[in-house]
């Protein structure tokens, strides 16, 4: 993963050990006040968001201790690795692309970062500027043509 995707789990662990986990043992506190726990909705709901801080925080954090951090700013070469950029574009609608290849909890389409285990980036892996690819995606084929690879 890289070093701003291991930064961002970091950040995410805190949030919910610093502000997620105390407002739900206040939601449960506030709760048993109400009386009878057995039929009471906010006491389950609160138990239930409990549950789910503690299980996502030991989630990110096993992940974070298996992480191998890589600096892509020390990373060069010609062919599309973990944490290039490359530019594309569709061999049939002229459409330009831009995408990161990152680890998996990075992965944001929408802000051109995909995962490594995507269908498109493990097409790309390998490959050089010029190279075509096909892509057999969720919307069908499509071909791409790889017009640059940088480490940015």
């Amino acid at each position: 993963m890289t070093a701003g995707g291991y930064k961002a789990l970091e950040d995410e662990i805190n949030h919910l050990k610093t502000v997620e986990r105390p407002a739900t043992t206040r939601l449960i506190e506030e709760a048993r006040a109400h009386g009878d726990l057995s039929e009471n909705a906010e006491y389950h709901a609160a138990k239930e968001r409990q549950a789910f801080i503690e299980g996502r925080a030991v989630e990110l954090e096993d992940k974070l201790s298996r992480a191998e951090i890589i600096d892509i700013s020390k990373l060069s070469g010609n062919s599309v690795t973990f944490g290039a950029t490359v530019t594309l574009v569709d061999e049939d609608t002229r459409a330009k692309k831009k995408y990161q290849i990152v680890g998996d909890f990075e992965a944001n389409a929408r802000n051109g970062r995909i995962s490594i285990s995507s269908p498109i980036a493990r097409a790309l892996i390998g490959k050089t500027k010029g190279d075509s690819v096909e892509v057999t995606a969720p919307g069908g084929p499509r071909s791409y043509a790889i017009l640059k690879v940088e480490f940015v």
